[in-house]
């Protein structure tokens, strides 16, 4: 895969960095986001297809990018399709500092240190090219603008900001509740994106380890219920600690 088109991941969290503070949008959300672009972007490229609510790996082959790479891998070594929703709700969650530090090496971004309080190093980063975040929400506003089916990455990119709850970062306010419908609406123009992005939902509503109900199970019947392995709670600005 080229480094001359960015991937949804990387997308969506210059979508959600805010150019004057240097912080991101819902940073809890934006991990399970993350984690769901990276699934988009391993099928876009043909790695990974959806099979039911599950995800099949169907080609192993390495994409070139190291971090998608990486989860292919994960992915492949579980043997099975896996559910979106258990595996976007894995213990993989950091994802937004990784694509931090990738997009600072790229030269997307830049590092600037800081403090909280005056006591708390902080790390806040900023958009070496603003132009690459202005064509990324020009997409997306013309996709809401026009009415016109986009493409299935501008698509996908739409779902997981409304899933990891963008909207209001994007289009803030009353005036901008009509552009958060369309935005909304936009995940039905990719099978893909909308699966994961409704993966990222169930996740922060606690759903992820809901068991499925046997549909041959007897009337009245009691079946297991599993325990919530994670409930995110949906942030607003955060500053990333530096390490």
């Amino acid at each position: 895969m080229g480094r001359s088109r960015r991937t949804l991941p990387e997308e969506l969290l210059l979508l959600a960095l805010d150019p004057t503070t240097g912080t991101t949008a819902q940073p809890q959300s934006l991990d399970l986001g993350l984690a769901g672009a990276q699934l988009v972007e391993l099928a876009l490229a043909g790695r990974i297809a959806p099979d039911g609510d599950r995800i099949a790996v169907v080609m192993p082959r390495p994409t070139g990018d190291p971090t998608l790479d990486s989860a292919l891998e994960l992915l492949r070594r579980r043997g099975s399709p896996v559910r979106a929703v258990h595996w976007i709700g894995g213990p993989r969650l950091g994802l937004r500092q990784i694509y931090l530090s990738h997009l600072e090496r790229c030269g997307m971004v830049h590092a600037v240190a800081g403090q909280m309080c005056g006591v708390l190093p902080t790390t806040r980063y900023q958009a070496t090219d603003t132009a690459i975040s202005r064509d990324i929400r020009a997409r997306l506003d013309s996709a809401i603008r026009t009415g016109v089916p986009p493409d299935p990455r501008t698509a996908a990119l739409a779902a997981l900001a409304h899933a990891v709850g963008l909207g209001k970062h994007l289009y803030p306010g009353n005036e901008g509740r009509s552009s958060r419908s369309r935005l909304r609406d936009l995940i039905r123009h990719d099978p893909m994106g909308g699966l994961v992005a409704h993966a990222v939902m169930d996740v922060q509503n606690g759903a992820a380890a809901q068991p499925r109900r046997n549909p041959a199970a007897p009337a009245g019947s009691r079946q297991p219920t599993a325990a919530v392995s994670m409930q995110p709670r949906r942030g607003g600005m955060a500053r990333v600690a530096a390490h």
